[in-house]
């Protein structure tokens, strides 16, 4: 004779069911074809950086100057660290050079293409034995696409480099606590706290195409934190086990770190380019009802700019920020600059 399903055990089966239920998850395809659908719906977001802000004004800014800056390729920005995950694949994006491309576009670079130039090389291929025509009824007559010299821009300056650190653990700090008195039978807490900083850097150089001179050299890096917390009761009430705990770990995204970190040099680089040397362009643009750039007030610092972008020729020397400047943690930050925060609020900040 088989002894009774003890209380305890039938409010688990309860749930396991319960949750089998909503789970939804079927052994059968049905009509859709799907054994269950996908969770989640979350909307598409922009994916900005505490340096987006400084780089869109000061992209807006150039824009109103009216003066084409110089040409800017980027090459390949790679991943020099070598760490990889235990289970396979590597930590750190090897998409960096298109993060830099994101970058140069939000500060309204004129960009070349030169990471990614399989299809136009193909093109030009076909091109070449009159295989590829504008037009269906102008190719039936012979009319080619023809291959004119010199139709393709060059560039002025091109951007290479890499990601060169990944510290995994520059310091951690951890605190746990078990609270509870001699009696068995009376509750028992516990609570634990770790905090944790890794960081990544890079190095990034901008090359004059035509002598290949480097103009520029800029290294920055960037502290990332995560952190863990629990907390948890065990108790007997009623003859039944009650051990209930909860916690939390996250971390900054290192993806979005490496974002941020070619955002700031990115942002360095191109404003020496411009000739702005500090982000007050900024504290003249506000953001205005529909989350567009406009003008208020006298615009004058673009006049400046344009002077400065038509003088940023391939031969002119191209001015370096002190390294004192460079170093600092505040410039262009959406958080830390009073300008690029001026913009974001939508009004003006005294100079």
């Amino acid at each position: 004779m088989t002894s009774p399903m003890p209380r305890t055990i039938r409010p688990l089966i309860a749930s396991a069911a319960a949750l089998f239920s909503v789970a939804c998850v079927s052994p059968v395809a049905g009509p859709s074809g799907l054994y269950a659908q996908p969770i989640g719906g979350a909307p598409v977001v922009a994916n900005p950086t505490p340096y987006s802000a400084g780089l869109v004004c000061l992209g807006e800014a150039v824009k109103r100057s009216g003066a084409p800056g110089p040409r800017i390729a980027v090459g390949r920005v790679l991943d020099y660290t070598g760490k990889e995950d235990f289970e396979g694949g590597r930590k750190v994006t090897q998409g960096a050079s298109l993060m830099a491309i994101s970058a140069f576009a939000k500060a309204g670079a004129q960009l070349v293409e030169r990471f990614d130039t399989s299809v136009s090389e193909l093109e030009l291929r076909y091109a070449n034995n009159r295989l590829i025509g504008d037009d269906a009824a102008a190719a039936a007559q012979g009319d080619f696409r023809k291959i004119v010299a010199g139709s393709i821009p060059g560039s002025d300056y091109y951007l290479v480099g890499g990601i060169t650190e990944l510290n995994s653990n520059i310091r951690s700090l951890g605190a746990d606590a078990f609270i509870g008195d001699l009696d068995a039978e009376d509750p028992k807490g516990r609570a634990g706290a770790k905090l944790f900083v890794i960081n990544v850097g890079i190095d990034l150089r901008l090359v004059r195409t035509q002598t290949l001179e480097v103009v520029d050299v800029i290294s920055y890096q960037k502290q990332i934190i995560g952190r863990e917390l629990s907390a948890g009761i065990f108790d007997f009430a009623n003859n039944n086990v009650f051990d209930v705990g909860a916690g939390e770990r996250a971390i900054e995204p290192i993806q979005l770190a490496v974002r941020s970190v070619i955002e700031r040099a990115v942002l360095e680089m191109t404003s020496n380019l411009y000739g702005v040397a500090s982000s007050d362009v900024c504290s003249d643009l506000t953001v205005d009802r529909a989350s567009t750039l406009s003008v208020v007030g006298n615009f004058e610092r673009p006049a400046a700019v344009q002077a400065a972008i038509a003088a940023a020729t391939p031969d002119a020397p191209v001015p370096v920020a002190s390294g004192l400047v460079r170093a600092h943690p505040s410039p262009w930050h959406a958080k830390r600059d009073p300008d690029v925060k001026a913009t974001l609020r939508g009004r003006t900040s005294a100079n």
